[in-house]
């Protein structure tokens, strides 16, 4: 069979080489060229308007829906609640997240579960089979006749067996690995991520089987590759959390099959990852009411949770105070503390402050800015919040109380857990026992 040919083409101005150059000559930008096949005869366009054949379109009330189209089963009722209820055939996932979160555990615990009653096929092209077998030993899903592994880096062999059709499930770990014979450049390349994709997405669609994809991400967090890898799939799932320690969280980014506001919440124990039945009992269980410490009613989705701010106001040693964050976002803190010193009496310029998500989480709730603020006052004034109250509420410019969603969900989460009290926006006033409408008011009124 003879070689694809194939040109580079800048990322950055569209310029096309025949050889690769670490610098365009056309825009000047370092190492933007990719390679990519082109057609060895004439030009494609050309060919598309005088080639093909007409298309015999069907009524969408005659399209018979197979049995195929049943969900498999991910052994999680919470993952499969993201997936919109369980792994659609011929489906194609993609799951990110940071080195040693756990995505090999998590996908081969699902391929175990999966494997119970279908045959299951997990290729690696990062580890070695010694490597994924002591991993599988740990996790007990060395017993299961139908789960399958295979060492390949090869998109060709991949795809080609899973056209096959003798598996309905295929996990490949990971999509940076692969690459196509035509294409010399090396693996984890644009062009390579992008051809090895559809290659494997093509044999996915034509056979019915379910493919995972597993995808590294960026120092950003972002999913690394190139953006169309994310247009290119059908569900894109984010595995966030604290590689060390803590909850982790598997959220839907994209979800053609369902919703995006569906979460779950796992912990890595030594036999795998367990789901957390109770996650705000276990995010409190060591609370002590300290000055800095509020308890926030947040939504994870659709989940409500109880989770902790903690905060610590300190005499800056230098002229600039710092400021720092973990599990919230730094720029909006900043906000806030300007929100502060402005609507309120407290002086915050010399201060250093900290604000700390307890359990490793990433707060992106809007509602949250309440309970920031009024954890960086009890820690600056050194006065405590009542132990049976939880806050929440989103801060305006102003400093006035904005509404929070589903208000309802977040009270009755806290009242399961013996908190008596709920301080929250005004317009929520018919769910929150206290009701606040400026963030003066609420300083003044329930910090003692």
């Amino acid at each position: 069979m003879a070689k694809a040919k194939t040109r580079f083409v800048c990322g950055n101005c569209g310029a096309n080489y025949t050889k690769w150059t670490g610098r365009c000559e056309n825009c000047g930008a370092w190492n933007t060229l990719t390679e990519e096949a082109i057609d060895a005869g004439a030009s494609v366009v050309a060919k598309g308007t005088v080639s093909g054949t007409v298309l015999k379109p069907q009524s969408i009330g005659s399209i018979e829906v197979s049995e195929l189209e049943a969900r498999l089963d991910t052994g999680f009722s919470e993952l499969n609640d993201v997936l919109g209820g369980g792994i659609l055939p011929g489906g194609v996932m993609l799951v990110a997240g940071q080195p040693g979160i756990g995505k090999s555990t998590l996908l081969l615990q699902v391929a175990a579960s999966v494997a119970m009653d279908r045959p299951v096929l997990y290729v690696s092209g990062e580890e070695s089979a010694h490597q994924v077998r002591l991993r599988a030993e740990r996790l007990g899903a060395t017993a299961n006749e139908h789960l399958d592994f295979v060492a390949s880096t090869s998109a060709d062999d991949i795809g080609a067996t899973i056209r096959a059709g003798s598996h309905k499930l295929i996990i490949i770990d990971s999509i940076q690995t692969l690459s196509l014979g035509d294409i010399t450049s090396a693996p984890g390349t644009v062009s390579q991520i992008t051809n090895s994709s559809n290659v494997i997405i093509r044999a996915a669609k034509a056979s019915g089987a379910a493919v995972i994809l597993v995808g590294h991400v960026t120092k950003e967090g972002s999913i690394a590759g190139p953006k169309v890898l994310e247009h290119l799939v059908d569900v894109v799932l984010q595995f966030e959390g604290d590689r060390y320690g803590g909850f982790k969280i598997v959220r839907a980014v994209k979800n053609r099959y369902g919703s995006t506001s569906e979460t779950a919440l796992f912990e890595m124990e030594e036999e795998g990852l367990k789901v957390v039945k109770n996650p705000s009992a276990a995010l409190l269980a060591e609370r002590q009411n300290a000055d800095g410490s509020v308890v926030l009613a947040t939504m994870e989705g659709t989940r409500p949770l109880l989770v902790e701010i903690q905060a610590l106001v300190n005499p800056t040693s230098f002229g600039y105070p710092k400021r720092t964050a973990s599990g919230f976002d730094l720029n909006r803190l900043n906000l806030l503390i300007a929100v502060l010193e402005r609507r309120t009496k407290l002086n915050l310029s010399d201060k250093d402050i900290y604000i700390n998500v307890v359990g490793g989480l990433k707060i992106v709730d809007p509602a949250a800015d309440l309970a920031v603020c009024m954890a960086i006052a009890s820690a600056a004034a050194e006065r405590r919040l009542d132990d049976s109250v939880v806050v929440f509420g989103e801060v305006g410019l102003g400093g006035e109380i904005r509404s929070a969603r589903q208000p309802e969900r977040r009270v009755a989460e806290a009242k399961k857990l013996g908190f008596t009290h709920s301080i929250g926006p005004k317009s929520t006033k018919k769910t929150v026992t206290t009701p606040v409408t400026t963030l003066r008011q609420a300083l003044i009124d329930y910090l003692k």
